[in-house]
This record gives structure tokens, C-alpha cells and sequence, in this order.
């Protein structure tokens, strides 16, 4: 591969084979377009709708429930076969739109080629699409333009070109054609390369196409996109090992009550019905529903703090997250650059810290920077400018092409439009009370010299207006300033070029000779605020008695005065820290990676306790490591920097391989691999492209670190509860399954008949578990770590509850029964069939905490379960009483007598998980 980069601009047309004024000829154009294909992405490897829907239908949970509809219908038993059916389309469904719209993130990809783009060929400007651009086309960019290819720049009219959706840094670049040294430099550090799917933003350039389609930059990424494959999330393994599981035993414990049975002499018409629906009761054919439900329920609950989730597995993979691979610029930060330190002259005033003091640090920093206040809407006292930093913000605010509104009609609220650095000056010198309009009116520009990268500054020049009352204005030190002159003009930019152009140095309102010591001072003052990550603009003017636009410009940048330095940072969001905080606490590790430079990334990751010490890693680094070198290391670094799209997919691979479920963040295109891999995407929902959006699970719609934090909480609240309604369904199962096989060795006669299974599934196993699903989350769930994502299902002792728990409800079941039986009386089938739908109604209630007692959190925090518990009790009793109900499902009214025998004996559950619970809470303290 070329590293087209390095080459000078004639080794570049050379090897291309073509010329910067003729272009090639339509011929040769044709040739390379026949022997290179057209320049569009292509879709490699993508699955046909069929069969997506297809492996939805062939999950082992799936083809259990169809076995169960089977039996069903083979029972007569229509309504349920109807819904057991209804389940299995709504979930082959529901996991067909999630696979689909996954693969729309190519579509999205594809839709990022440009219609039509100007090119030469055979010495003629012609406009065509851009699918029939071939390497070696000269093309020509403007403002607006979006890359067609990817182009070596061959020559740059200020050309600005906005690459944050490919490289993930948010300020435009500036562009030139000059080779550059080193190879390996990171796509964002190529400053003579313009690449398909990023925006000119400013200026015009013409260039060379060194490659399209898939050989592009976006190209090489669609294609790791299309090379990753997505592993299934833990809830999904846990539920296939459960299916397969349960089907197994479906068919032995079948066999085992048909072989009893038949030992016995039953009937073989009921014994025969009375197995199959014993089968049907052991699959807990509502659980995939149920799951569904849940996630959806928890979805919903996401959404209201501006989580939305695009698949739902991944409500419960959420709660599973070990390491969060955190973006920093908009999702830990602000993403709004904001001036935190002015420095002039021996001065120094921390505009953080003064809003540190005042309890309001991060308020509002920003887009509405003059309008900074706190919770309770009280503002902090702006500070006192002395006149040189006066000066030097209100210089900066001049010498600045953006925008300000004071009131927007909007919403009210001052805006600023233009590049962040120059909004981030205007803003600041409206909070303390030098608006931009205002300043503009006394000092109206008159002329300018605009940035460039050579250079590294601009100027601007301004005509000073001398009103009768100027004297007296809070900005009359800068009229002073100019004294006689009538204009002043402003530089800002670079200050160590800044002060190659300076002979004075601007103190106590006079210029002073600039010296070695105060060369000396500035030069320290800007490395320290540079090694705080900050990005720093130095500022200068220089007084002239005329003007002239024509003649002068070219002179305006010598013999200047420098004022100071301005310090700007994008700074981190308020609630960020407190996030991170919560994570660590949680045992979840938070890890920066980000195209920024390594000062700054270390900088805001040691403010918010991502990293103790000073260990970062940059993209060049990362690139000479390979996934398994990677691996030794990548649990010790918790910053990364000038990264690139393909080492954030390794980071994520080194990851997986140590074991750790990874939720990674991401906005651009560049971020879609890494997306795609990890076990939870997390897409920027305000500044995120379509194909970040596409190819996530959860997209946060305001872009928050702590957005994450709390969709993490909610995932394991699911994960709970998830595990609470499985607990209960397999419990109430295992008790059924012991009353049939224990009754025949105490001499029974069959416990239950078929139609009475069936009605406990369908009164208990739906409502009550469903209710489960939005029990409150429990009080340490984000003070523990998180369970392991190879966790079985029946880990933490949840297997030895549902065996020894249903064994006692079985026992407690044919207790009563077992009496009433051997007594001779008629009603003894009711009472089993009246104490074992109690029975689960008190296991439902007691399980509702892993450890808290039912007592401690009350009946009433989970009203829906306890109308749900409360219905279901119902609908038992008009079973018993209802003449209908008993003609159908065999059974005889019970006295009060009888009824609070099942009732006491039915308790027994309760007591039995609270005393259990108990004894964990105390060997816990222990």
C-alpha cells in the first residue's frame, strides 16, 4: 500500500499517471473504471432476509415451543396451542427486525458517497457521479463539498475539511500539500489527504484520487464491519443451555410418571393425557415472552433517561458489563471548548476555580456560558478584570469570525455560530460583560488577514470610534489602549510564532520591551498550561494611525505588542465524575479512548478518576502491538489516544479474549467496527452519523457518560429479575413434577388431572412472573461487582433453591391431600390442587429480594405484583366454587375449614425462603 502522504506532489501525478491541468483522458478513465469497478462500497457476505428469519425460527428455545403447541393441540387444548404459537412469531419477529436493521449499517455506509463531484478529464471542468471516479482523477473541493475518495490535496485555498465522523476529533482540519515525513502517521495527523464521507467546511483545494470504493479509508471500514461477528449475549447462552436443558428433562421425567403410572394400573387414555400435559407444564413455554416482555418493560424504562435501546438482548447484556470504553470529546466532556485560564502580564486569573468556590464549577460552561447558574438558580459573582486581561479577552472576542446572538428567538438564550475555539473567546468575554456586538460597535473591523497553517495566526484590524461618552464606558482602557491612533489590529494564534512577530510586551497599560526573561515567562506559562491538556492562543495588537486594505495587510504582523495567553479546554461534564465514580464502585472499569492528543486525554482522564497515573497509549504504539501482545497490557492502560477505527476493534478484541463483557461508545463512522464487536454498541444519538446509530445496541440521546451508568443499573435490575421470574417458574414447575412422581410411591392415585396442570401453568406462570419483571432493584446493585457472563443460570444457588424448594412444596402439596386421600375424602384432589397454586403464590412473594425479607420491603413496593398474586387467588377460588369451573376442572367446594388448611399449609413456602434468606443475610455479615 502506498503511503501517499510521504510522496511529493509531482512523485504522486507520476505514479497515478496523470496530470494536474488535463486530468485523464475519458479513455483511460473508462479503462481504470472497467479494471477497478465503481467507486461505491460494497455489501459482502450480507444475509438474505429469509434466512435471518430462518435461524430465528431454529433457536432451541423456539423448536421446544412448537413441540409444546404440538402437545397442546394433540391435548385438544386449542387456545393454548393459539398462544404458544403467537409467542413463537412474536419473537422470530422481534429477532428478525433487530438482525435486519444491523445490517442496514452498510446501507447507511453507502449513502455517504457523493451524487456528482467536478473533475478534469481531457482538460475540460465536467460534473459526473461520483461511482464513476477512478485513482487519478484531479478533483476540485469547495465549502459544503462532501469527499468524494479519498485524494491527495495538491493544492489548498485555506482549505478546512471536518473529518470527526472518520477520526473522531471535532475541530475542522487544516489542509495543505506539503509531503510529510513519517509513514505511519494516524489518518487525523495527515494533513495533506482528504478521505470519502468527510465534509469541506471551509475554502477550496483541488486534488488527486489515489483510491476509491473499498480501497478507501470508509472502505477498509465497511469492511471490518462486515468482518466482525457478533457473539450471542449472555442472556441468549444462558436461555439456549436452559432450553436444551429443559427439553431433555421434559422427556425423562414424561417417561418416568408414564412408567409409574402404567406399574399402577392407571387408566392408559389419562395416564397417557395426564404425561403429555405434565410435559407441556415442565417447558416453561411463557419464559421466552416473558424475557421479552421484561427487556421491553426495562427498554421503556432506559428511554426515560435518554437511553434507547435498538436491541433488546441488550437491556440484559448491560447488566453483565465489566469495562466501558468511553469517548471523550461530547460523552465525558462538554464538547464545547470553554476558557478556563487568561494569563497577562504576570497575571493570572482561573475562571474554573472561581466557579470552583462558588459551588458551580461546570455549570453551564459552554453554550451559554453568560448565563452560568445553580441548581437553585443563584449566579456566582463574576470576577474583576483588571484592564490588560480586559483586553486580552476583549482582543480575542475581535479578532474572531464567529457569530453571537444575544437572544435567540428561539429559546431565549445567547448563541454563538462558528468554529468552537473562536465561540468558546466570544463567550467567555459576554460573561464578563464585553458582548461581541458591543465591542464591535466601538472597534468596527476594517480589514483582516486570515489563518493560515503556515502561519499559524490571523489578524484582524479595526477602526476605533471615539464617542463623547467613550471616556467614561467600562471599556474606555481600551480606547486608551489605541491612544491616538485610529486603528488597532488584533493577532491571535500561535504564541510561540506569536512572539517571533513581537517586540513589546503589553504591562500596567503600556508597552514594555519584550526581554529574554519575559520570552522566557511566556514561553513557561504556555507549556505548563499545555501540559495540562489545555489548547492555548496567545493574543497581541498593534496600533496604527491609518489604513489601507490593499496595501498594508501584508505588514500588519510585525512589531506587535503581546498581551497574553488564553487557556481553553473542552471540560468535563458535571455529572461525569460521579459516573465514574459509580462504575468503579460497581467493579466496572471505565476507559477513555479518543482521537485527541495523549496531554489532553490523560489531563481530563486524571479529573475524573479514570486514571491514576500517567499511563496512556497512543494509536502509533497500539498499531506495533498485536491482539495477543495487547492483551498482557490492556487491563493496566485506561487511556488511549490518536487512536484509529482499527485499533479501537483490537482494543475491543484484547478485551473479549481476557474475559471482560465490553460496552464501547462511539459517534463516526471510524467508531462502526468497534461498535459492532463489542457486547454492547452504545451510539451517540446528538452528534453520531447514521452508521454509529445503525450498528449499536443503545443509542444515548444526550450523548452522557453518566446516561451509561444508569443503563448499566437498569440492566442488572433486569438481569435480577430475570433471574427472579426463571426461579419461580422452575420452582413452581419442580413442585409439580414432585407431587406426580411422589404421590404413586405413597399408593396415590394420580394427584392432578391433565385440565388441573394445565390451569395452574396458565393462572400462575403469566401474570405473577410477568410481575416480577418490575420489581425495584435491589439496594447494593451498583456497590457489587458485576456476575460473570459465564455465569450458568442456575448459578449462586439458584439450582439447589428450585430442586429443594419445589421437593418441599411438593411435600407441603400432598400433605394436606395425602391425609383427606387415606381418610376416603372427596375433596382431597382439590385441596392438592388448591394448597400447590397457594403454594406459588408464597414463593412468588418471598423471592422478591435475593436477601431482603419480604417484611423489610413491604407488600406494597410492587403493587403490580400484588394485584398480580392477589388475581391469581382469585381465579383459584372461582375454580373451587364456581359450578361452571367445577364441572370442568373435577373439583368440589371446600369448607372454611378446609380452605385454611391449604392456606397454612401453602405459607409454608414463605417461611421456609425467608428463614433461607435470613441465613444468607447473616453469613454475609460474618
Amino acid at each position: 500500500m502506498v503511503d501517499w502522504h510521504t510522496l511529493k506532489t509531482e512523485e504522486v501525478l507520476r505514479r497515478l499517471g496523470t496530470d494536474v491541468e488535463v486530468g485523464l483522458s475519458d479513455t483511460e478513465a473508462a479503462r481504470r473504471l472497467a479494471k477497478g469497478g465503481p467507486n461505491e462500497l460494497l455489501e459482502r457476505g450480507t444475509k438474505s432476509p429469509w434466512l435471518i428469519f430462518w435461524e430465528q425460527l431454529a433457536a432451541t428455545m423456539v423448536a421446544i415451543l412448537l413441540v409444546a403447541a404440538g402437545l397442546s393441540l394433540f391435548l385438544g387444548d386449542y387456545k393454548d396451542a393459539i398462544a404458544i404459537l403467537a409467542i413463537v412469531v412474536l419473537n422470530a419477529a422481534l429477532g428478525f427486525f433487530q438482525e435486519y436493521r444491523a445490517e442496514r449499517a452498510m446501507a447507511a455506509l453507502r449513502r455517504m458517497v457523493v451524487p456528482t463531484v467536478k473533475v478534469m478529464r481531457s482538460g475540460r471542468i465536467t460534473e459526473l457521479s461520483a461511482r464513476f471516479l477512478v485513482p487519478g482523477d484531479i478533483i476540485f473541493l469547495e465549502t459544503g463539498n462532501l469527499v468524494p475518495a479519498d485524494a491527495r490535496i495538491l493544492e489548498s485555498a485555506n482549505l478546512r475539511v471536518q473529518e470527526a465522523a472518520l477520526t473522531g476529533e471535532s475541530e475542522p482540519v487544516e489542509k495543505n500539500g506539503e509531503p510529510l515525513p513519517e509513514a505511519d502517521l494516524p489518518v487525523g495527523d495527515r494533513r495533506n489527504m482528504a478521505y470519502l464521507g468527510t465534509v469541506v467546511s471551509y475554502g477550496r483545494g483541488r486534488a488527486v484520487i489515489t483510491a476509491t470504493g473499498m480501497e478507501t479509508e470508509l472502505g477498509i471500514i465497511a469492511g471490518l464491519i462486515q468482518a466482525v461477528r457478533r457473539e450471542p449475549t449472555p442472556l441468549q447462552k444462558r436461555l439456549h443451555q436452559l432450553g436444551k436443558g429443559l427439553g431433555l428433562a421434559a422427556l425423562i421425567l414424561v417417561g418416568i410418571v408414564f412408567g409409574l403410572g402404567f406399574l399402577r394400573g392407571e387408566e392408559l387414555k389419562l395416564l397417557f393425557m395426564t404425561a403429555l400435559s405434565l410435559g407441556v407444564a415442565a417447558v416453561p413455554e411463557g419464559l421466552p415472552a416473558i424475557v421479552t416482555i421484561a427487556l421491553a418493560l426495562g427498554a421503556q424504562r432506559m428511554l426515560k433517561r435518554n437511553a434507547l435501546i435498538r436491541k433488546l438482548p441488550a437491556v440484559e447484556t448491560l447488566g453483565s458489563v465489566t469495562v466501558i470504553c468511553s469517548d471523550k470529546t461530547g460523552t465525558l466532556t462538554e464538547n464545547k471548548m470553554t476558557v478556563t485560564i487568561l494569563d497577562a502580564a504576570g497575571e493570572r486569573l482561573d475562571l474554573t476555580e472561581h466557579l470552583r468556590r462558588s459551588g458551580l464549577v461546570g455549570a453551564g460552561l459552554g453554550e451559554r456560558f453568560p448565563e452560568i447558574v445553580g441548581p437553585a438558580g443563584e449566579v456566582p459573582p463574576r470576577p474583576t478584570l483588571s484592564p490588560p486581561l480586559r483586553l486580552l479577552l476583549a482582543g480575542g472576542a475581535l479578532c474572531n469570525d464567529s457569530t453571537y446572538l444575544s437572544k435567540r428567538e428561539k429559546d431565549g438564550h445567547p448563541h454563538v455560530y462558528g468554529d468552537p475555539t473562536e465561540a468558546a473567546l466570544v463567550l467567555a468575554a459576554a460573561w464578563l460583560g464585553m458582548e461581541k456586538p458591543e465591542l464591535e460597535r466601538m472597534f468596527v473591523r476594517a480589514g483582516e488577514v486570515p489563518f493560515e497553517s503556515e502561519r499559524k495566526r490571523m489578524t484582524t484590524v479595526h477602526r476605533v470610534l471615539f464617542g463623547q461618552d467613550a471616556m467614561d464606558h467600562p471599556l474606555a482602557d481600551l480606547v486608551r489602549a489605541a491612544q491616538e491612533a485610529s486603528f488597532v489590529a488584533f493577532t491571535k494564534g500561535a504564541v510561540d510564532g506569536l512572539l517571533d512577530v513581537s517586540t513589546g510586551v503589553w504591562v500596567d497599560g503600556e508597552a514594555q520591551p519584550l526581554t529574554e526573561q519575559w520570552k522566557n515567562r511566556i514561553l513557561s506559562a504556555n507549556n505548563e498550561l499545555a501540559q495540562k491538556g489545555m489548547r492555548v492562543l496567545g493574543l497581541a495588537f498593534r496600533r496604527l494611525k491609518d489604513f489601507n486594505a490593499g496595501k498594508d495587510q501584508s505588514k500588519l504582523e510585525q512589531n506587535l505588542v503581546f498581551i497574553g495567553l488564553v487557556g481553553m479546554i473542552d471540560p468535563p461534564r458535571p455529572e461525569a465524575k460521579d459516573a465514574v465514580a459509580t462504575c468503579q464502585r460497581a467493579g466496572i472499569r471505565p476507559v477513555m479512548i479518543t482521537g485527541d492528543h495523549p496531554l489532553t486525554a490523560i489531563s481530563i482522564a486524571r479529573e475524573l478518576g479514570i486514571a491514576r497515573d500517567g499511563k496512556v497509549l497512543s494509536g502509533r504504539e497500539l498499531g506495533q502491538l498485536s491482539v495477543r501482545e495487547l492483551e498482557r497490557v490492556v487491563e493496566d492502560i485506561p487511556v488511549y489516544a490518536r487512536v484509529g477505527p482499527e485499533h479501537k476493534l483490537k482494543i475491543v478484541e484484547a478485551l473479549q479474549k481476557r474475559g471482560e463483557v465490553v460496552a464501547m461508545t462511539g459517534d463516526g463512522v471510524n467508531d462502526a467496527p468497534a461498535l459492532r464487536k463489542a457486547d454492547i454498541g452504545v451510539a451517540m444519538g446528538r452528534a453520531g452519523t447514521d452508521v454509529a446509530r445503525e450498528t449499536a445496541d443503545m443509542v444515548l440521546l444526550d450523548d452522557n457518560f453518566a446516561t451509561i451508568v444508569a443503563a448499566v443499573k437498569e440492566g442488572r435490575a433486569i438481569y435480577d429479575n430475570v433471574r427472579k421470574f426463571i426461579k419461580y417458574l422452575l420452582t413452581s414447575n419442580s413442585g409439580e413434577l414432585w407431587v406426580m412422581l411422589a404421590a404413586p410411591f405413597l399408593g396415590m392415585p394420580l394427584p392432578l388431572l391433565p385440565l388441573q396442570i394445565l390451569w395452574i401453568n396458565l393462572v400462575t406462570d403469566g401474570l405473577p412472573a410477568l410481575a416480577l419483571g418490575v420489581e425495584p432493584a435491589e439496594r447494593n446493585l451498583m456497590r457489587r461487582p458485576p456476575y460473570s457472563p459465564q455465569e450458568n443460570i442456575f448459578g449462586r444457588g439458584m439450582g439447589r433453591h428450585i430442586i429443594l424448594v419445589g421437593f418441599l412444596m411438593g411435600v407441603l402439596t400432598l400433605g394436606g391431600g395425602f391425609w383427606y386421600w387415606r381418610e376416603g375424602y372427596n375433596e382431597w384432589q382439590t385441596v392438592v390442587f388448591t394448597t400447590l397454586a397457594l403454594a406459588q403464590m408464597s414463593h412468588v412473594l418471598a423471592i422478591r429480594s435475593e436477601r431482603e425479607s419480604l417484611f423489610t420491603l413491604g407488600l406494597f413496593s410492587n403493587r403490580p405484583l400484588l394485584g398480580a398474586v392477589a388475581l391469581t387467588c382469585g381465579l383459584q377460588l372461582l375454580a373451587v366454587y364456581h359450578p361452571l369451573f367445577q364441572e370442568t376442572l373435577k373439583t368440589v367446594s371446600l369448607s372454611a375449614a378446609e380452605l385454611l388448611l391449604c392456606v397454612v399449609f401453602s405459607s409454608g413456602i414463605l417461611w421456609v425462603v425467608e428463614l433461607e434468606k435470613w441465613f444468607l443475610r447473616r453469613s454475609s455479615q460474618n
